[in-house]
C-alpha cells in the first residue's frame, strides 16, 4: 500500500493550478500523467539574465536583460508584418518585435513614456539590434519578480517554457517532508543533502556546472533512485520465492516418443539433467 502522505504527488497533474484538459494531454507526452512525474522532469539547461548592458553594448544572439525608455507604438497594416514598440536609454534605441500582437496588451504592459526593463535575445537585422518577443517586461519597481536564472525544461509542442515552469513549481509545492533514510554519517560522507533539499537543488541550478550528474543534488536523487529499484526487486524476488510454486506432472508419453525418436542413447549426465527438471516442475 502507497503512504497517505504520498496521494498528492501521485495524483493526476490536473490538480494543479491552471492545467487543464488541453494542457493535461499536452504534457502527457514528455513528463507523464502523475504530479511526481514532474517532479521528475529535471532541467536540462537555464537561462542566465544576469547580462545587464546598454543597448549599445548588446551582443547578436545573446540574452539581455535591459533597462529602457518606452518610446513610439508602431502597429502593423498587415498582418504578415510585426508590431514594434521603440525602446531607447542613454546610448541608443531598438524595437521590441511582435508578431500576431495584441495591441491592447502592448499598450498595458508597454505605456509610452514609461520606464520598463526587459529580458529577452537580441538580435542583429542589417546591423541593428531588436529584441523579438521579449520573455519578460516588468516594471523597475517589480524587478524582483523577473528571474535573473530560470531553468529550461525539455518541451513539447504547444508547452511554452513559462507553462512547464508553472507546471513544476506546482509539483513541487505538494513534495512532502520525508523522513530520512539514509544512514546519517553515509550521507555526510558523501556530501549528500537531504532528498527534499537536493530536488529543490537540481530545479535550481545557478549556473551550468549545477546541471551536471555529477553534483551533489543530482548524485544523491540517483542513489536513492538506484537504491529504491534494487529494494523493489529485492521485495519481489522475495515474495515469488516465499509462493509455492505450480506442480507440472505428465504420464511421459510424449517424452517417450521424443526419445524413442532419436538415433542415440542419452547419456546419464543427460537423463539426471531431465530428472532435475522433472523434480523442478513437480515441487
Amino acid at each position: 500500500m502507497r503512504p497517505e502522505v504520498l496521494f498528492p504527488v501521485f495524483a493526476p497533474i490536473s490538480r494543479l493550478p491552471g492545467i487543464g484538459p488541453r494542457l493535461e494531454k499536452l504534457l502527457e507526452k514528455p513528463v507523464g500523467k502523475h504530479v511526481i512525474d514532474l517532479v521528475w522532469h529535471l532541467p536540462a539547461s537555464l537561462i542566465d539574465r544576469r547580462n545587464r548592458p546598454k543597448i549599445a553594448q548588446t551582443v547578436d544572439g545573446e540574452i539581455a536583460t535591459l533597462e529602457v525608455d518606452v518610446g513610439t507604438h508602431i502597429p502593423s497594416r498587415n498582418k504578415r508584418l510585426p508590431y514594434r514598440v521603440h525602446v531607447s536609454d542613454e546610448t541608443g534605441e531598438m524595437p521590441l518585435i511582435f508578431f500576431r500582437a495584441r495591441p491592447d496588451y502592448l499598450t498595458k504592459v508597454l505605456p509610452e513614456g514609461a520606464r520598463r526593463i526587459i529580458s529577452g535575445r537580441v538580435d542583429y537585422y542589417q546591423g541593428d539590434p531588436q529584441m523579438p518577443h521579449p520573455d519578460h517586461i516588468v516594471a523597475p519597481e517589480n524587478a524582483a519578480e523577473m528571474p535573473l536564472i530560470e531553468p529550461v525544461y525539455p518541451l513539447t509542442a504547444g508547452v511554452t517554457l513559462k507553462v512547464m515552469a508553472k507546471a513544476v513549481r506546482g509539483a513541487l509545492d505538494l513534495v512532502p517532508d520525508l523522513p530520512e533514510w539514509q544512514e546519517p554519517n553515509w550521507l555526510a560522507k558523501q556530501n549528500y543533502p537531504s532528498w527534499k533539499e537536493a530536488l529543490g537543488t537540481a530545479h535550481a541550478p545557478e549556473s551550468a556546472a549545477d546541471l551536471e550528474p555529477g553534483i551533489s543534488a543530482r548524485s544523491r536523487l540517483a542513489y536513492d533512485e538506484l537504491l529504491a529499484n534494487q529494494l523493489a526487486l529485492g521485495l519481489v524476488r522475495t515474495r515469488m520465492r516465499s509462493r509455492a510454486g505450480r506442480e507440472t506432472r505428465g504420464d511421459g508419453k510424449l517424452r517417450s516418443q521424443v526419445l524413442s525418436s532419436l538415433p542415440f542413447k542419452l547419456t546419464n549426465a543427460q537423463m539426471m539433467a531431465l530428472a532435475e527438471i522433472d523434480g523442478d516442475m513437480a515441487a
